[in-house]
């Protein structure tokens, strides 16, 4: 069997570390985690929190009055609900089919408040909006979930709330992944991922927690800061979970986010990295990244520079082992 080669070179200090699936380059230097940072901290928090629930259009006292309805082809009532889960259109959609999945009914949850109960209702409300949209337009295939938690995520909103979409083509670095892995697996004679799960097990060095769903990593070559990866046995696509695979995925989030909670963290990015409907991938495993951004506050310093964003390179303060090493204890509660 052929090893996953996780390449990595040193200069300057810096590690130049090469994502053992796609190439990307990422860039780690711990030191930089404790350089200055002229930013403001939890107070600014508060404020925020405070002063947008007088308004938030996500708020059950509003968001039947504030919000949109799907038509009653796609759903009877307008709105999609299960538990505190509610879903309907996107006002400002960035993307096919882009709907908002609201996940509690309350305005703001901290990182180590949100239940097993309420991320696994969201997942299938999610789940069964895209199974519906899909029956009707059988064209678009390629499912995303998506969490964006506060400002510094990109999230317009505070309170708690998923994005969904379900397009014709996907997302570019999904097609790349894709691509990949059937490279990776006609070539090897093996799933990467499988293969890739294998090697990591065994390192011990970024393995965070396995159950009977789906494996959590410390990803080698990090796109964000304090990235976790999760990586699910044997599916491919978004809407071949089933219930008790997403009660497992729910689970996994709520350990992970309190982790999040004790490093520190007050922001992150959650996405999901799924094959298309109706097509089971020998070749591919579904995924998502979870990654951290800046804590809310009025000025911060964004972990997202020129490298990032025009050209494909990481610049990550946090070694991966040492993420691994961290969040490891919260996976071990029960």
């Amino acid at each position: 069997m052929t090893d996953t080669e996780f390449r990595k070179v040193i200069r300057n200090g810096v590690e130049y570390r090469f994502d053992p699936l796609t190439g990307d380059q990422c860039r780690i230097n711990p030191d930089r985690a404790r350089r200055i940072k002229q930013t403001g901290g939890e107070a600014a928090l508060s404020q925020i929190i405070a002063r947008t629930r007088k308004t938030c259009p996500f708020c059950p006292e509003r968001v039947e009055g504030e919000t949109p309805i799907f038509p009653r082809e796609l759903c009877q009532e307008g709105r999609m609900k299960l538990g505190e889960t509610l879903i309907f259109p996107n006002l400002n959609p960035f993307g096919e089919n882009n709907a908002v999945g609201v996940i509690s009914q309350a305005h703001f949850l901290d990182l180590d408040e949100f239940s097993p109960r309420m991320l696994e209702d969201n997942l299938l409300a999610c789940k069964n909006y895209i199974l519906s949209v899909h029956r009707k337009d059988k064209e678009t295939v390629w499912p995303v979930w998506m969490w964006n938690y506060m400002p510094p995520s990109a999230g317009s909103i505070i309170h708690p709330h998923a994005q969904i979409l379900l397009e014709r083509e996907p997302l570019p670095l999904q097609a790349k992944l894709l691509q990949k892995s059937q490279e990776y697996f006609k070539q090897n004679r093996q799933n990467y991922w499988e293969r890739l799960l294998e090697q990591e097990r065994r390192l011990g060095e970024r393995f965070i927690y396995d159950n009977n769903s789906l494996s959590v990593i410390a990803s080698f070559a990090p796109r964000g800061f304090n990235e976790i990866q999760f990586i699910f046995n044997e599916r491919s696509s978004l809407v071949e979970l089933d219930e008790p695979q997403i009660a497992d995925f729910a689970d996994c989030l709520v350990k992970a986010l309190k982790g999040y909670k004790k490093l520190g963290i007050g922001s992150f990015n959650l996405l999901s990295f799924s094959g298309p409907i109706g097509e089971k991938l020998d070749y591919y495993r579904l995924n998502a990244k979870l990654i951290s951004r800046p804590y809310p506050s009025g000025i911060y310093t964004n972990d997202s520079g020129p490298f990032e964003k025009l050209c494909d390179a990481w610049v990550i303060d946090t070694l991966p082992e040492m993420v691994a090493e961290q969040l490891r204890p919260f996976f071990a509660m029960k």
